[in-house]
């Protein structure tokens, strides 16, 4: 509870840089419809139930989408603004709730590290690559949005609700078109 607590903290800064409701409101909206429509979610939890009959493990499902939902969130503010304090912050919450997740969900929690790895390193690589193109009203709405998605994890994690974030993803990627409409 209180990494999750913290994980909302941190979000918190990335909340302040919309400058139009209507981006993120819209980005949202639309992104998780997509997300719906593409069905991330089950995707994943196919691939952990996949992993959970291969090893075995009671818990490796819900430790491999937890350790991979909570664990790749935070290398869009490194890559988009070469601000890399999110990104050591949520690595020293993240070693401490990997250890938490590991011992409660066990062997799904480790192997969600070759999905964080990959997709924390492509998303981070390619915000670096296309962040000078965007601009920064664009940059501003993505974090906002992805601070959004930060703050649900930790309301998942708080057992207050049970958001399909992975379906909500799709809406990071929104605000590149609707900041060129209505920016």
């Amino acid at each position: 509870a209180a990494l999750s607590l913290m994980t909302i903290g941190i979000a918190v800064p990335g909340l302040l840089k919309s400058n139009n409701a209507l981006i993120p409101i819209i980005s949202m909206v639309v992104g998780t419809l997509i997300g719906e429509l593409l069905d991330i979610d089950s995707a994943v939890n196919k691939l952990g139930e996949k992993l959970q009959k291969r090893f075995s493990g009671s818990r490796i499902t819900e430790g491999f989408v937890t350790g991979s939902l909570v664990f790749a969130v935070g290398p869009l503010e490194s890559g988009l603004q070469h601000q890399h304090s999110l990104l050591f912050s949520k690595s020293v919450i993240d070693g401490v709730a990997s250890i938490v997740f590991a011992s409660t969900m066990g062997l799904g929690v480790a192997l969600s590290g070759i999905t964080v790895f990959v997709v924390e390193g492509s998303i981070a690589l390619l915000a670096s690559v296309v962040a000078p193109y965007l601009g920064e009203a664009v940059v501003n709405e993505i974090t906002f949005v992805g601070s959004l998605l930060i703050v649900g994890i930790s309301l998942n994690l708080l057992g207050a609700t049970k958001l399909r974030i992975l379906n909500m993803v799709p809406a990071i990627l929104l605000p590149i078109l609707l900041c060129r409409f209505m920016g």
